[in-house]
């Protein structure tokens, strides 16, 4: 079975310079958890959830179990009202960010005319969850993890 056959035409894409709050949105609304950035008819990233997920990771927590003083005790009220003004202040800011500035720039691509096994392939050598599919230099879908799943079970039938 060739990717044509399983592939999603109406793509959902974003612009390198929609902010991330937008993406977000899009993501949600449209119940997807990735899509290409496209610029001037050409892919030149993909953004996803776990894209997202990554400014809020923090190496610097080591998630070791902290014991305040008894006089850490009474600062900790105060601490805590000016790392929630902090935490919605960068929160805000960080929704303004274009999506330029996380979006993965390595994007694979597949042909429509290709098979699900090499999409497969792909998908599980790359470590990504959808492959945009590209024809004559153009988005012309998608094909994502689940859509090989479907199109695997049904030419079983």
């Amino acid at each position: 079975m060739k990717i044509k056959d399983v592939m999603n035409k109406s793509v959902i894409t974003c612009s390198p310079d929609d902010s991330l709050g937008e993406v977000a949105r899009l993501l949600r609304e449209n119940n997807i958890s990735g899509m290409p950035v496209v610029e001037e008819e050409n892919i030149v990233g993909m953004v996803s959830e776990g894209d997202l997920l990554k400014l809020f990771y923090s190496p610097e927590s080591s998630g070791e179990l902290w014991l305040p003083s008894p006089l850490e005790i009474i600062e900790i009220p105060i601490r805590s009202i000016m790392r929630l003004e902090e935490t919605k202040k960068a929160l805000a800011d960080m929704t303004q960010k274009p999506v330029r500035d996380i979006m993965e720039k390595n994007v694979h691509t597949i042909s429509p005319e290709d098979t699900l096994e090499e999409a497969s392939g792909r998908i599980t050598r790359y470590r990504v969850n959808r492959l945009p599919v590209v024809e004559n230099g153009k988005l012309v879908g998608i094909v994502a993890r689940s859509d090989i799943i479907k199109g695997l079970s049904t030419s079983q039938e």
